[in-house]
């Protein structure tokens, strides 16, 4: 048995050894599994102690003893070879969190901590897919590309140079305007112009405002029409610099800022942003506007009001100056179908001291509104469901004749402007009519006046006729002459139209009895 614990001894050596040489971590380590002792075994089956006799009792394995010990001696050579090892101390670790976003859904043996070397514990953690220095790369990289931008469908590329684009220069529009994007000969620019901190003298515009000069709504297709032209988007330092100089308001500080040089908007569109600009004098490229034919002197934007000798109101192109207020109005974007424009009434409070200046204010509204329609629908209304244009009752004809003129009586028509004579041959082969237009003198029939209808009870009592003559007779002699003076002006005018079939070509239809007989009884 004594060889038995010699083993075992040796065993124990062995694993020691093999532990030191590996060092590993505490998340690396197992505990080993513990038999729980058992309490209520019996006396008899307890094993009992080794009696000290028998380890002189050589007699009963004489062989193993003899195997046992020629192992351990290979066992002790063997540990003292391993001994002589020079064993490595064991490294300190540390835990620390880990690095990169904890996932959405975590495992239940999730650890937020990872185990990790001391020696790499001060190590810097690096900045994304650029390493050690960040998106620029390590020192001593490639540089940073030059900053360009295509200016044309053909993809002509430019460079950015003071925040602005690398165009071939007109030496006559470099008379006008410096390198700072100054003007010279008295020209005034119709936008705001400042300075950006940390941009040295160069003059800027906030983006919106040229855009709304030459008549973009907002600086996006202001600067997807015209690619010449070079944003720059201010950081939050220029941004704070030009809120407290008033350029910008202070709601705008969590806004993207876009501005552009004064000395390129001027370089692309010349006299259409100078004050009172006139063509090739104020342009930029006159040798490009000559070669178009542009009339030299024209107003580059005669829409634009200014008096001279007063300063130009330069704050009607600024968003929070009213700028934008042309982009909500209340008048429809097509027009309404009866051509009336619905506006907002005005809320006043009406009490016992201007009640009546309010309603003698509103009376004179509402005819003033009913006008306005009945000038509109003079003018026609269009009917969306009919696809006709509809005009009032009072601008159409009511009765119509038609005379025939023969070739010999066109005499009477010779000399005039507005029918001058029709030549024999236009007869001969073509039907010729003349439209005229005669309306009642004022006083005698009323031009709404309608043809009356056959089943009309009340015809016969419309007009002056239908006053009876004992009502005549009851008038002083001046107001019954002017009665009946008026009534055969109304007698000869309505005799003139006549009967339709006599005045309107209203006959008989002409039948051939050889084709469709008929009874003419």
């Amino acid at each position: 048995m004594a060889g038995g614990r010699r083993s075992g001894r040796a065993a124990a050596k062995r694993a020691a050894a093999a532990l030191e040489s590996t060092p590993k971590g505490f998340a690396d380590v197992e505990d080993e599994p513990m038999p729980d002792a058992e309490t209520n075994v019996p006396a008899e089956e307890q094993q009992a102690p080794p009696d000290p006799d028998d380890d002189e009792d050589g007699d009963h394995q004489p062989k193993e003893e003899s195997g046992d010990d020629e192992d351990e001696d290979a066992v002790e050579k063997e540990d003292e070879e391993s001994v002589k090892e020079p064993t490595p101390p064991p490294q300190p670790v540390i835990r620390r969190k880990r690095l990169g976003r904890p996932p959405k859904n975590r495992p239940p043996d999730w650890d937020n901590m990872v185990t990790v070397p001391e020696r790499d514990a001060d190590t810097p953690r690096r900045r994304g897919r650029g390493g050690w220095r960040g998106r620029g790369g390590r020192k001593g990289g490639p540089s940073a590309p030059k900053a360009e931008q295509i200016i044309d469908a053909d993809g002509t590329v430019a460079e950015i140079v003071d925040d602005e684009c690398v165009l071939p220069e007109d030496p006559e529009g470099e008379t006008k305007v410096d390198k700072m994007g100054n003007l010279n000969g008295g020209r005034e620019y119709r936008c705001r112009t400042f300075k950006v901190t940390g941009r040295g003298n160069r003059l800027y515009m906030l983006s919106t405002e040229p855009a709304r000069c030459v008549g973009f709504r907002d600086s996006y297709l202001f600067f997807t029409k015209h690619r010449k032209l070079y944003k720059i988007i201010v950081d939050d330092d220029e941004k704070r610099d030009m809120i407290e100089r008033d350029i910008i308001p202070h709601s705008y500080k969590g806004r993207s800022i876009g501005i552009v040089t004064a000395r390129s908007v001027f370089r692309e569109f010349g006299a259409r942003i100078i004050v009172g600009g006139k063509r090739i004098f104020d342009d930029y490229g006159v040798a490009q506007a000559r070669a178009d034919g542009v009339v030299e002197g024209r107003l580059a934007d005669p829409d634009d009001h200014f008096i001279e000798g007063e300063p130009y109101n330069k704050n009607q192109y600024v968003a929070w100056h009213g700028a934008s207020a042309v982009y909500h109005t209340n008048v429809p974007s097509v027009p309404v179908p009866n051509g009336k424009v619905e506006s907002k009434k005005r809320k006043v409070n009406v009490n016992d001291v201007n009640w009546m200046l309010e309603h003698a204010r509103e009376a004179s509204t509402f005819n003033a509104s009913i006008n306005a329609i009945r000038k509109l629908n003079n003018a026609g209304v269009y009917d969306i469901h009919t696809n006709v244009m509809q005009y009032p009752l009072t601008m159409q004809p009511t009765r119509a004749r038609i005379e025939q003129v023969a070739p010999e009586d066109e005499g009477t028509t010779q000399g005039t402007v507005t029918f001058p004579p029709v030549p024999p041959k236009m007869t001969r082969n073509f039907y010729v009519a003349d439209t005229y237009f005669e309306a009642p003198s004022a006083g005698v029939v009323s031009a709404a006046e309608t043809q009356a209808e056959s089943a009309d009870f009340l015809a016969s009592f419309s007009g002056l006729g239908a006053v009876s003559d004992d009502i005549k007779d009851l008038l002083p002699p001046e107001c019954r002459k002017a009665f009946d003076q008026t009534l055969d002006k109304e007698t000869a005018y309505r005799s003139q139209w006549g009967l339709e079939s006599e005045t309107m070509s209203r006959r008989q239809p002409i039948i051939d009895k050889a084709i469709v007989p008929y009874s003419m009884t």
